[in-house]
């Protein structure tokens, strides 16, 4: 299994469709980076978030999710509070290939200040907006900034077809438009 390059994603992304939109360079002036480099692609966060809240005293149950635990926030700047926890989805649309499977880390810039993104793979023949998990594991708030930079995807390639894809087992989270909850 082997990571793909920058030549490879760029291809991938242009002619078939990978990513959308897509950025062919990494953007940086003034800020967090995003955009396709040497083995990855940087995603961007949107600017729609759903944060945590403990005003309703629902508890978290990933059978039973309560969306009375979160409260919608749509802007420029997401501000988590401290200890807390939120949701986003990318900007980018994806639709991974067969063949692929990818795994996605959260950016150092943020991983520099505590929080920590996290985010499933994508797997073989997984399509949708990404939902992305962001903890602010610090005692202060912290600010997330919309489009611009939140985590690197990157791209491996199996030395065989699975035999299964996400899109054969008609995956719960295939095709996700907004910020999915979880589902079972």
């Amino acid at each position: 299994m082997g990571v793909k390059p920058d030549h490879w994603i760029r291809k991938m992304a242009l002619e078939h469709g990978m990513i959308e939109p897509f950025v062919d360079r990494q953007i940086r002036n003034g800020v967090i980076s995003y955009g396709v480099s040497s083995y990855g692609y940087d995603i961007r966060v949107a600017d729609e978030f759903k944060i945590f809240t403990n005003v309703y005293s629902a508890v978290v149950d990933p059978k039973q999710f309560d969306p009375r635990s979160m409260v919608d926030f749509k802007g420029d700047v997401c501000v988590i509070p401290p200890n807390s926890f939120a949701l986003a989805r990318t900007v980018e649309y994806f639709r991974i290939p067969r063949s692929i499977l990818t795994l996605c880390v959260g950016k150092s810039t943020y991983a520099r200040c505590g929080i920590i993104v996290n985010v499933t793979p994508f797997e073989p023949e997984w399509e949708g907006f990404v939902t992305l998990e962001i903890s602010n594991t610090t005692p202060l708030p912290a600010k997330i900034y919309s489009n611009e930079g939140i985590a690197q995807v990157v791209f491996f390639e199996g030395d065989e077809m699975c035999e299964i894809s996400y899109a054969d087992k008609k995956g719960k989270y295939q095709k996700q438009e907004n910020i999915a909850l979880p589902k079972i």
